[in-house]
């Protein structure tokens, strides 16, 4: 970083704080699949701590900022992935895994562990980001053109 403030004409002080408050510069080598797990309150409320918790054992009881022994794994703790509304959710590499469960969040991490790459999105069986309820709204079809206006107006 003292090379790029000096390249940029700068107080490394100012190369420095844009590589710590950004969580996508990372100022150590990280491992070849990148966990970022989300506990902001929405993701709290719904389970991350045990979804952190499961990566971290389940990855060899690495604690959050390491990575495994074998290069394979960086774990940390990141603010707001945003799809809260499918919360609890991680994100490996550059793909988001959202609904998790403590089971859900162990099929993936031995997918990538296999060099696989599965699926991302909810993990919960829905669709996007839709209601885990079903549709509750826009439920029937639209009004055509004139439908449902004064007779003067069709």
């Amino acid at each position: 970083m003292n090379y790029v403030a000096k390249m940029l004409d700068m107080p490394a002080m100012r190369v420095y704080e844009v590589a710590t408050f950004y969580t996508m510069f990372n100022r150590e080598p990280i491992g070849t699949n990148f966990v970022q797990v989300c506990t902001t309150t929405p993701c709290m409320l719904m389970g991350s701590t045990d979804v952190l918790n499961t990566v971290c054992d389940h990855l060899g009881g690495i604690k959050v900022g390491e990575t495994t022994k074998d290069g394979k794994f960086t774990v940390v703790e990141v603010e707001c992935l945003g799809a809260c509304s499918n919360a609890p959710m991680l994100a490996v590499n550059d793909d988001f895994y959202e609904d998790l469960t403590p089971e859900t969040t162990r099929k993936i991490l031995d997918a990538f562990a296999r060099g696989e790459k599965p699926k991302p999105g909810p993990q919960s069986g829905r669709r996007t980001s839709e209601n885990s309820a079903g549709l509750t709204a826009l439920t029937t079809p639209p009004y055509g053109p004139g439908q449902h206006c004064q007779p003067e107006f069709q």
